[in-house]
């Protein structure tokens, strides 16, 4: 597509496609490359150009209306559910559980097969890809079951981060809240998530992780959200925990 004679109003075709909530802006990139995203009938070969709501945006043949304002649900996410749109290994995705119920919508983050708890969806690509930079500062608060011993103080000694395997995690303020049999229940609040990273740094303290359930992401909570259930976040209240600076670079 001649992208010189195009009239430079309008946005990014990869911050459009977000903000509908397709996908995120990389993920819109990568349909590009892929030559699923048509304009008004010619298909796309940068993610620069720009589009206005009243041009024929499609991916994969289908239309992408004008985007929503963004919205966000609280999801229940139990075990035993992937957090992808389609995954290789045939098991069932948080997306399949939620089909029919809810308009598209992609997940703040993700939560591995096996964890419980709070996962944050929305329609906003624009709005996950910012509630999941590390410079939002918002906690992650999880309830940790693991099998084994330990002791506060050993736990007290998170909190300045550690380094396991070459691989740096930040502070992580740990509680021991009670011993159950063999297994001790503790509360983990991290302010990144990286990678399995509960289950990593229980591991280098000698736990054994065998349930975990995430219970706060930032101002958002779990409560007492039943196991499966989704929870929309009322707009009033979704400017207010954002903030005004936040509302303004997605959209709401």
């Amino acid at each position: 597509m001649n992208t010189q004679s195009q009239d430079q109003s309008g946005e990014r075709i990869a911050k459009y496609l977000a903000r509908a909530g397709v996908a995120s802006r990389r993920e819109a990139e990568r349909m590009i490359e892929q030559g699923i995203v048509t304009v008004d009938g010619v298909t796309l070969t940068t993610p620069a150009f720009k589009v206005t709501p009243e041009m024929d945006i499609r991916v994969d043949g289908t239309r992408i209306g004008k985007p929503d304002a963004p919205r966000l649900w609280r999801f229940h996410k139990p075990d035993g559910l992937v957090t992808t749109h389609k995954d290789p290994q045939g098991r069932a995705t948080v997306f399949d559980a939620l089909q029919g119920q809810l308009p598209r919508v992609i997940s703040v983050g993700r939560l591995d097969l096996t964890t419980e708890g709070l996962l944050l969806l929305t329609n906003s690509g624009a709005l996950s890809r910012r509630l999941e930079l590390p410079s939002t500062g918002w906690t992650r608060r999880y309830r940790v079951r693991a099998y084994g011993r330990v002791k506060q103080s050993d736990l007290d000694t998170l909190k300045d981060g550690i380094e396991i395997e070459g691989v740096e995690y930040g502070p992580i303020r740990a509680q021991l809240d009670q011993t159950q049999g063999g297994n001790q229940w503790i509360t983990m609040s991290i302010n990144e998530g990286k990678n399995r990273e509960i289950r990593n740094v229980c591991r280098h303290l000698g736990l054994q992780v065998n349930r975990l359930i995430r219970t706060a992401y930032g101002p958002f909570q779990l409560g007492k959200l039943n196991k499966g259930a989704f929870e929309e976040v009322p707009g009033k209240q979704l400017k207010e925990q954002l903030g005004r600076r936040i509302c303004e670079e997605v959209g709401l």
